[in-house]
């Protein structure tokens, strides 16, 4: 269903932007500011679309656990990787379980800009490679 998927989006936006709020105590960088402001517009407007179909969004949850402690640089662009490999992946669940085109449309361009995203966290972490062939799938 399209509103279960979406709510779980909304999710990874909440975490998203924690996240970059957390990271920014360890990157004073431009890039982090911008996520930041993308998955705000981004949150909204799963909001938004939530609320015009009859949905109430989830809130945020308190405070959100990172795969591993962020106490430094690398680990904070660590962390970045992650919540925007989450984003892709829940935004590609949206993809999976929709047939409206409007929502079609909005979930594939914040898988896109995700895996941007996720691309160019990797290639500041030094990460090789720095983008991967299906964003939004698990690999292994």
């Amino acid at each position: 269903m399209s509103v279960e998927s979406v709510q779980t989006a909304l999710g990874t936006e909440h975490a998203a932007l924690w996240t970059y709020g957390m990271v920014s105590a360890f990157l004073n960088d431009q890039a982090v500011a911008e996520g930041a402001n993308l998955h705000r517009a981004r949150r909204d407007t799963t909001e938004r679309w939530l609320r015009d179909h009859g949905a109430t969004p989830n809130p945020p949850a308190a405070a959100y656990l990172p795969p591993s402690p962020v106490s430094d640089g690398p680990s904070a662009l660590a962390a970045l990787v992650a919540v925007e490999q989450d984003t892709c992946a829940a935004w590609r669940g949206v993809l999976e379980r929709t047939d409206d085109s409007s929502l079609r449309t909005s979930a594939l361009e914040a898988l896109t800009t995700a895996a941007v995203r996720a691309t160019r966290w990797r290639r500041a972490a030094g990460s090789n490679p720095a983008s991967i062939a299906m964003p939004g799938v698990a690999s292994g």
